[in-house]
């Protein structure tokens, strides 16, 4: 089922800027890289067996959707699958979650086909991934006059970190706290809620998705340092072999023309770790 996005969410205007040269750069881009070769029947019937190609989203994080202050559509996931299916010569079909477990269950279940997001060991049981194209900071975000000053200071008795349900979050953190509860909310606009109404006394994911809480919440800080990494890449529905070599390519070539970078400037992602 196709979900409309909800309202659009709003960003601050360097962020805007940045987007509209992002953009440009974009369509510089895609006009003067090299070309891959064509998609052949056997990749485009393995990626897109539908005949569309069905990218998988959930609102709020810049490595999934976001929408800047014209309700454009951007974000990682977004953009990616968008140049895919030009490259398969397939139309594309953005279909829409509350949050990330729930993308990852349709991709499991076949009912989307790509997605960009956390490649673990777990997910891998269920979905085959790329090699990783993106590493993001994992962080806590704090209500105004918290007493919580860093993240040392977190796992302590009556401290209560929220997570999305069913984020890789959730099950780090309740694996590795001894003292703090983790408290799972239902998707990123109930996250915010609990936070602003103290249900919460953090909120626990990559820095990307916590900058984008941060802009709509003033007086909120991110705490400094990290407590992880997250490493995104490309996922697929388990099935798909005849397809990985040319999505491996398309991986490549977006890291090395360019496209990649102008596709997380356009989505304002903030918080990437620097290379080792």
């Amino acid at each position: 089922m196709i979900h409309l996005p909800d309202p659009k969410l709003p960003v601050n205007a360097s962020r805007r800027l940045f987007a509209g040269l992002a953009a440009g750069a974009l369509l510089f881009l895609a006009g003067c890289a090299g070309q891959m070769p064509a998609a052949d029947a056997g990749a485009r019937a393995a990626l897109a067996p539908t005949g569309a190609l069905r990218v998988g989203v959930y609102p709020g994080s810049p490595t999934s959707l976001v929408r800047d202050k014209t309700g454009e559509r951007a974000g990682v996931a977004h953009d990616l699958g968008l140049e895919l299916g030009r490259r398969l010569g397939v139309p594309v079909k953005i279909v829409e979650f509350s949050r990330v477990a729930q993308v990852l269950d349709a991709l499991k279940a076949q009912q989307v086909d790509f997605t960009f997001t956390n490649a673990t060991e777990s997910r891998a049981r269920d979905v085959d991934f790329t090699a990783p194209l993106i590493r993001l900071e994992l962080g806590y975000l704090v209500p105004p006059g918290s007493a919580i000053a860093a993240v040392g200071d977190v796992d302590r008795p009556g401290v209560r970190i929220g997570v999305t349900q069913g984020s890789t979050s959730q099950g780090t953190l309740t694996r590795q706290f001894k003292s703090a509860a983790v408290v799972p909310a239902a998707s990123l606009k109930q996250a915010q809620e609990m936070l602003k109404g103290r249900a919460i006394d953090a909120f626990a994911t990559n820095k990307g998705i916590l900058f984008e809480l941060s802009d709509e919440l003033p007086g909120y800080r991110i705490l400094d340092g990290r407590w992880g990494l997250e490493n995104l890449a490309i996922a697929i529905p388990k099935g798909r072999e005849a397809g990985m070599p040319f999505l491996r390519s398309f991986a490549r070539q977006m890291q090395a023309d360019g496209r990649l970078q102008a596709i997380i400037a356009r989505a304002g992602l903030r918080g990437t770790a620097r290379a080792e």
